[in-house]
């Protein structure tokens, strides 16, 4: 749940929010709401069978928590452990492969419609 406050800041209780399905698992997200278009927070669940795809106006920064795996970035794969940290910029297709657990900030806020799979362009 995401608290507004007329102080300058929201507030959100991040394992409190209903997970929701994505092409990498499953998402928690944080600051994404009408009022709010300048990022959001997403607490990630990776399943096995993560989905490639791409957005072509947000910027991504995956920060592992738990889990080791590798990321697969435009055809690279490198491995990732807690603290990686990836920056991805729009138009790369990115994927986690294997039981990760994330902190992933949309710049700017997640927009569905800015989910892109090479099946659907």
């Amino acid at each position: 749940m995401t608290e507004l406050t007329n102080k300058g800041y929201l507030v959100s209780q991040v394992d409190e929010i209903q997970p929701v399905p994505c092409p990498c698992g499953s998402s928690r997200r944080a600051f994404r709401m009408p009022e709010n278009d300048t990022a959001s927070l997403h607490m990630v669940e990776i399943s096995e069978d993560a989905k490639s795809h791409y957005h072509k106006k947000t910027t991504e920064i995956y920060f592992i928590l738990e889990g080791e795996g590798e990321m697969e970035l435009d055809g690279e794969t490198i491995p990732v452990h807690p603290a990686t940290s990836i920056m991805i910029y729009p138009g790369t297709r990115h994927r986690a492969i294997g039981r990760l657990k994330i902190l992933n900030i949309a710049i700017p806020t997640f927009d569905p419609e800015d989910e892109w799979f090479d099946d659907e362009d």
